[in-house]
């Protein structure tokens, strides 16, 4: 996820090569591709290197998109890209795509929730100057909404309903310009300020309900709660009391932070930040994932160096520098200072376990899942009940994970499953130039690149394998890079095909965004030492990340060996190399920029940078875009940002919704019933300042006047990240 607080994530407009397994990926008749089941040798690589992307792409012809094996079909047009060419502004001059979200004919969207409104008893009304304070930003829906899920209630025989229920949204970050009536710094950067940006990230859980075809937020329900960068939580799981683990103990209140003189005990953490996807469990729970956390952090020392010892080679390889992303928390707050308070750090970088029914639950951090920066978290339970839970750690040349529950899923007692995520396997993906792999465990006996297990790697050294697991765990990222995992071109969402309609792999997809790394000069690989600098190395392409220089990143996906989750080895390909049809990039002979997507009329579902990925419950693959949003640069012809819908069997894509300008499109769940779809739209018209906050969109209130209830006011004065409810006009399921 990008954004004013978060690292640039790639976006780059030079010009990369890519290798020719596209070609052998998707056969020579891109719109009937299927997965490649077997393994393919050298020869068979080599003798397809005539072929060109530009030569596949330019033969796709129109073609209705039926239902076939487990995939419903699409009933909709795509909707035209949104770009500046459509948007002549004054002086015929094209500055900015139309600053509104557009989806079908005979669909209709409008605004659900957006930042600033009342969630739960005591919330009051976003005023549109951002003077609410730290305590009304509490009760309020919280800032830059991201992944999201919809809990139902259950009805009469315990049949889901589909018009109450409640939704869980992540609040990824804060743009700090808008967040305060004079931005960051203004009268000065205090400890007021601080406290509301805290309030403004985390979980926002509210309780929805749809009156007479109307939906809208119950903001009397007890429900409703925030979670925020200073809740109590229970850390558990194999790291749980590790030394590591025990930050500096703080009383926390509104006009301070004040060291006690004692150490937490390992089992406590305060707070979630930078959430960005989601995951759920199967037995009915929210899971957050903590990604950027390391920007919110800083120091008014200098941090220790990866030279200095154990210490600053931690802080090092997870991207801890004493500037963070732009966030002053740490000059006003000494939890937040690495210096100050060092192990504060290892709290963070975890999935994060919330009941959405239960308010008085506290959330649990679950260490087993690894730490790093969780993009998503995805399950899947096999045929024999054991869950498996698919992972991304967002940044250039990271890697994939799973982890394998050690108990079963018990589906008639939710209470025997509430601590599975405590027990099991965290393994890390190689993906091999065959069109295999291996998922690599990360425990104590491993056998590392260096010829040593894991136990006895520096490292993860301790006095028994206990402490070396806890250790793997905290340092998740260092124990990839010495087994020998793949470097990944950013792996964002997970998402597993359902096994409906006769089809019954385990088929997970994960979105690589993009990566201006891969591929350049120097060449540089991570040490397997754990030494090397967060997203500064620079690995050539190879079969999984193919692309040097990848501008508009890809999608992969794997079926596992024997249809169960607890198997170490699957089969992989390239599900779509996202492009521009239109582009008139100079490129080398086999990679021409212009993708693989698979749509008809060629380039009438173009997107880039592919970042949230979801099926619905009836097989449509969903996938959302982090590309630049305001139509700039190398997407000049695909437009803003978008959400489309693909056929996981064919690859046929068609755009379903195009976004405000300067925004994100991320976050997207439904009703049981299919008929009610729920999606984020993030930071609309980011970049601006304070002295002038609607400089690049004043949405959603440039849109519409009222939210989807038809009551709830929009004010002006500040553009809002916002949740968007949408229905078929005649009732029916969304993308049918």
């Amino acid at each position: 996820m990008k954004g004013a607080s978060h690292p640039t994530n790639d976006v780059s407009l030079n010009p990369s090569s890519t290798p020719s397994i596209h070609d052998v990926i998707n056969q020579v008749d891109a719109s009937r591709r299927q997965f490649v089941k077997g393994g393919v040798g050298a020869a068979a690589l080599a003798s397809a290197g005539g072929l060109t992307l530009s030569g596949l792409v330019s033969t796709v012809q129109a073609a209705p998109v039926p239902a076939s094996l487990g995939f419903p079909g699409m009933g909709f047009d795509s909707v035209p890209a949104n770009t500046r060419a459509a948007n002549v502004l004054a002086g015929g001059v094209p500055t900015a795509v139309i600053d509104r979200i557009t989806v079908p004919t005979g669909y209709t969207a409008n605004v659900f929730v957006a930042w600033g409104d009342a969630i739960m008893p005591g919330g009051t009304p976003f005023v549109g100057n951002a003077s609410e304070t730290a305590a009304q930003q509490a009760k309020q829906f919280g800032a830059h909404n991201d992944g999201m899920h919809f809990f139902p209630f259950v009805g009469t025989g315990g049949v889901p309903v589909s018009d109450r229920g409640v939704l869980c949204v992540n609040n990824e970050y804060t743009h700090e310009e808008i967040l305060f009536t004079d931005g960051q710094v203004g009268a000065g950067y205090t400890i007021a300020k601080t406290r509301k940006s805290q309030a403004a990230h985390g979980v926002s859980i509210l309780e929805a309900r749809r009156v007479a075809g109307k939906w809208s937020v119950v903001k009397t329900s007890p429900y409703g709660r925030r979670i925020t960068a200073n809740t109590k939580m229970r850390v558990s799981g194999p790291a749980a009391g590790h030394a590591l683990l025990k930050s500096n103990e703080y009383t926390i209140t509104d006009a301070a932070t004040v060291a006690t003189g004692n150490q937490l005990d390992g089992f406590t953490a305060y707070g979630t930040v930078n959430n960005c996807a989601n995951g759920i469990t199967p037995w009915g729970t929210y899971l957050t994932c903590e990604e950027n956390w390391n920007g919110n952090f800083g120091s008014n020392s200098a941090v220790p160096s990866a030279a200095s010892g154990d210490a600053g080679k931690l802080l090092n390889r997870y991207g801890v520098v004493a500037a963070g992303f732009g966030y002053r928390w740490h000059t006003t707050d000494p939890r937040w200072d690495v210096v100050t308070n060092p192990n504060e750090t290892n709290l963070f970088g975890w999935v994060v376990e919330i009941d959405p029914f239960n308010p008085s639950a506290m959330p649990v951090k679950r260490t087993a899942l690894g730490r790093f920066k969780h993009e998503s978290a995805q399950y899947v339970v096999d045929s024999q009940n054991k869950v498996g839970m698919y992972m991304g750690d967002d940044e250039r040349n990271e890697y994939i994970y799973k982890f394998v529950c050690s108990g079963a899923f018990n589906p008639t007692n939710r209470a025997a499953n509430r601590n599975l995520l405590d027990s099991g396997t965290l393994y890390a993906a190689r993906f091999n130039a065959n069109l295999t792999g291996e998922w690599l465990p990360l425990l104590p006996g491993t056998i590392g690149l260096n010829g040593l297990a894991l136990r006895d790697n520096p490292n993860f050294s301790g006095a028994n394998d206990a402490e070396v697991l806890a250790k793997i765990l905290i340092k998740t990222r260092m124990a990839a890079d010495a087994v020998g995992a793949t470097m990944m071109d950013r792996p964002e969402w997970t998402g597993a095909r359902p096994r409906i309609g006769g089809f019954d792999e385990v088929e997970v997809y994960c979105t690589l965004t993009n990566n201006n790394r891969r591929g350049t000069t120097p060449a540089s690989v991570i040490a397997q030492d754990g030494s090397t600098t967060a997203a500064t190395a620079r690995p050539p392409v190879d079969a999984a990340n193919p692309s040097a220089d990848n501008v508009y990143g890809h999608i992969i996906r794997w079926r596992e060996t024997g249809k169960t989750v607890t198997s170490t080895t699957f089969s992989w390909d390239l599900f779509a190399q996202a492009g521009d049809t239109a582009t008139t990039k100079v490129a080398k002979p086999t990679n021409d920029y212009k993708g693989n997507i698979v749509d008809a009329p060629n380039g009438s579902a173009d997107y880039g940078a592919p970042d949230g990925l979801w099926f619905d419950y009836f097989g449509r693959l969903w996938v959302q875009t982090d590309q630049i949003g305001d139509g700039s640069g190398d997407f000049v012809n695909i437009g803003g940002n978008m959400m489309v819908c693909a056929d996981p069997n064919t690859g046929e894509t068609r755009r379903f919704l195009t976004s405000p300008n300067k925004c994100e499109v991320t976050g997207v769940t439904m009703t049981p019933d299919g008929k009610t779809m729920f999606v984020g739209v993030q930071h609309p018209g980011e970049d601006s300042f304070a002295a002038n906050p609607t400089q690049f969109s004043n949405w959603p209130q440039g849109q519409y006047a009222v939210e989807a209830d038809g009551v709830t006011a929009l004010p002006a004065g500040r553009p809002r990240s916002s949740v968007v409810v949408i229905t078929k006009d005649n009732g029916g399921i969304i993308g049918s």
